[in-house]
């Protein structure tokens, strides 16, 4: 058998061309220690005789991989497919790459988390709407660094981005004033999660600063377009509401779509509605929704700025957004 027609490893090339094996690693590791001219020569020698790094053993023979896990629970929400769009592309232009772990709905979350054991990655980014229990994270990861995005963990001491809700929240109540609105009511989606809870409560407080009136609080079980719809019909035939502030945009659209369709509401006439997110189908012509814009590119920079620093001390980074008035709120001159 000849050279060329056999695998070849590290260890044969070094050997056909006179090099240290260290040397043909360092080749092919992005920044690593060596010379152009004889990185030059060993990449030709590789094109030459067939070789390609065997990338499992390279992560294995050193501490680092370059892998960051995301952790996600909640890819229906048309938010969250575009956050991992950015943030992936934002990781491998780093040079490095991502390991997706989808805690769908129904999983046994604690055995899929401890699954996060078996894999050798740098990091955890856990990008999560659903109450994943801080404990059980800080378990699975490992002694590895971990970044909550979007979920506040304080019991756990754990590095939290997010958007800054209560800030949002209270925006959009400004908003509704602002227009003369007095009767507002607030749809969440899953009860009980911090995000919603920090949505519900800035919103609810700042109604009570202005001396407007909470007409409704409605837990709509889940942030869907199903769930939006199935709380639009509820305000629009109960009346007495002249703004709604749904705790995401999916549950908005849907409850635009009940309003107007299913009630025969006038959207923003007799009620004005707002939504949190700004997703792409929000500024949809047919939806025009008023929303709070999260700082999408300020969430993943902080991330990365995070998983690369080196302080590790558990930190509370808020970021805010910014509103985007549309003709869900404000009819058209």
């Amino acid at each position: 058998m000849n050279e060329a027609s056999k695998t070849m490893t590290a260890r044969d090339l070094a050997r056909l061309i006179g090099v240290s094996q260290s040397a043909v690693s360092r080749a092919f590791t992005p920044g690593a220690s060596i010379s152009e001219d004889l990185r030059q020569r060993i990449l030709a020698a590789a094109q030459r005789f067939g070789y390609r790094p065997n990338v499992i053993a390279s992560i294995l023979s050193r501490q680092k991989s370059d892998i960051i896990a995301l952790v996600v629970s909640d890819l229906r929400n048309p938010y969250y497919p575009g956050l991992l769009e950015r943030l992936s592309r934002s990781l491998q232009a780093r040079g490095l790459q991502c390991l997706l772990f989808n805690i769908a709905p129904g999983s046994d979350v604690r055995q899929q988390l401890m699954a996060l054991r078996q894999y050798h990655v740098d990091a955890l980014v856990v990008i999560s709407a659903t109450v994943l229990s801080a404990e059980e994270i800080v378990l699975a990861a490992e002694g590895r660094r971990v970044v909550l995005v979007n979920r506040i963990a304080p019991e756990a001491r754990l590095t939290t981005v997010s958007c800054d809700n209560a800030h949002g929240a209270r925006a959009i109540a400004d908003h509704f004033h602002a227009l003369g609105r007095r009767r507002a009511a607030f749809v969440a989606g899953l009860t009980g999660t911090v995000v919603s809870l920090q949505r519900q409560n800035a919103f609810v407080t700042r109604l009570a600063e202005l001396g407007m009136t909470l007409t409704a609080s409605i837990g709509a079980g889940e942030y869907s377009y199903e769930a939006g719809y199935r709380a639009g019909l509820e305000l629009g035939r109960a009346g007495g509401t002249d703004a709604v502030f749904f705790a995401n945009d999916i549950l908005a659209l849907g409850g635009l779509d009940a309003l107007r369709e299913g009630c025969g509401v006038r959207v923003p006439e007799d009620i004005a509605v707002a939504g949190f997110d700004d997703i792409p189908m929000a500024n949809w012509p047919h939806y025009s929704l008023t929303t709070y814009r999260q700082p999408i590119d300020e969430l993943v920079g902080r991330i990365l700025d995070v998983i690369s620093g080196g302080d590790a001390t558990p930190a509370l980074h808020l970021l805010e957004g910014d509103m985007v008035v549309r003709r869900s709120t404000t009819p058209p001159v």
